[in-house]
């Protein structure tokens, strides 16, 4: 296990082993990659002082390598470009992997209501209207209706699901998405591409979740999933709403409103128009033409300005801070700059959520407890906040703007 913990740790630090070894050496730290090697297969457990020396250089708690990690991420495929190579792949995940701790953590603190059901049970899929349908249950279980989503990321959040991107510019990856603890549906979206292409990704991979797809190969299930995701984000209903029920001629302009209204790409319009048999085949190829002539197949020429950056972990940081469950330096940590416009003094005893997750499993419990009893007296039937104890009739008043 500590082998693994140190591993983990120089991934998301994004150090080589090389890298280790070198800034060991400048604190006075002799290791050889070798015997970094060696404590990372498990041949070796280090002693005390040198995992001291590799918290400091790693930029985690001592108690991190002694730790039993508190959450299963199970991954699905990762979409990527043949580029995207294991090492990247996996410190992608090694990122999440690290978020989602701080998360849950912070979550079963704050939020001790328990889980409810995210996703609607899977599905068993394998035609194209089986991914239509899928993605209309979808739809159903979280209450949207056939109006534009306004942010797939905050749907999925606010459903209890978990979406983590990537915060390098190099990592322009399709999606990856898996299950935590076998209950928790998690997505991996780049932060390297357009708020249109994420919302996709963002939907093809609840496609991915929310599906099982029998005898089909993977050219087949990502083109169930590609069906899922327009689906999602333009259910059959509004395209036909939209466009009308058969069209002999649709004008790019159309497609560049429509696409600024839904964030559907413009391309992602042509083939779900021609999906639904609102256009022929014969003319979706004549306008997939004309864009590649005007040069908008790489580039469209209208940008989706949405709202698809996670906010669940900064919701959460925000709130532990100020129910001083963590301390700023603490906040700073999970989130840096989250404290820049702060000036009131720091909560007295706050709690690291990353040494929640690194505790010892018994006293983590005992203070997780703590912690949720504290949240439901405040909620309780009958009882009142108290934060708005201090309230009277008065202060319900601007006596300011009075007549």
């Amino acid at each position: 296990m500590v082998g693994d913990r140190i591993r983990q740790a120089r991934i998301a630090s994004a150090m080589t082993q090389d890298d280790v070894v070198d800034s060991l050496a400048a604190r006075k730290v002799r290791l050889t990659k070798g015997g970094l090697s060696k404590y990372e297969r498990g041949g070796s457990v280090p002693k005390p002082t040198i995992l001291r020396a590799l918290a400091e250089v790693l930029g985690v708690e001592t108690s991190y390598f002694l730790d039993e990690p508190s959450v299963d991420v199970q991954w699905l495929a990762f979409r990527k470009a043949s580029g995207f190579g294991a090492k990247r792949q996996e410190r992608v995940k090694t990122l999440a992997e690290g978020q989602i701790e701080v998360i849950l953590s912070l979550r079963f603190a704050l939020e001790p209501t328990g889980m409810r059901q995210v996703l609607p049970p899977r599905r068993n899929v394998g035609e194209l209207q089986d991914a239509e349908e899928a993605a209309n249950s979808l739809r159903k279980h979280w209450h949207l209706g056939d109006q534009p989503i306004e942010s797939v990321t905050t749907a999925i959040e606010d459903s209890g699901g978990i979406v983590v991107e990537s915060g390098s510019d190099e990592d322009a990856f399709d999606g990856l998405s898996g299950w935590v603890n076998e209950k928790v549906p998690v997505v991996v979206v780049s932060g390297a591409v357009s708020d249109d292409r994420r919302r996709f990704s963002l939907a093809h991979e609840l496609g991915h979740l929310c599906m099982d797809v029998y005898d089909a190969h993977a050219r087949a299930e990502e083109k169930l999933a590609h069906r899922f995701a327009a689906a999602f984000l333009v259910t059959a209903s509004t395209a036909r709403r939209e466009l009308g029920e058969r069209r002999r001629h649709v004008d790019l302009r159309e497609l560049a409103m429509l696409k600024q209204k839904h964030g559907l790409s413009m391309q992602a319009w042509i083939l779900r128009a021609a999906d639904l048999s609102i256009i022929d085949e014969s003319h979706a190829r004549t306008l997939f033409t004309e864009m590649s002539s005007r040069g908008w197949r790489r580039v469209e020429p209208v940008e989706y300005e949405g709202q698809e950056r996670p906010q669940k972990l900064r919701q959460l940081t925000v709130r532990a801070l100020a129910e001083g469950l963590v301390t700023r330096k603490q906040a700073e940590r999970i989130i840096p700059g989250i404290t820049r416009d702060l000036t009131e003094d720091e909560p007295a005893g706050a709690l690291d959520p990353r040494s929640l997750v690194r505790m010892p499993r018994a006293e983590r419990d005992r203070l997780m407890e703590e912690a949720a009893r504290v949240a439901a007296g405040e909620y309780e039937d009958g009882g009142g906040l108290s934060g708005f104890e201090s309230l009277d009739e008065e202060d319900h008043f601007d006596k300011s703007v009075e007549g």
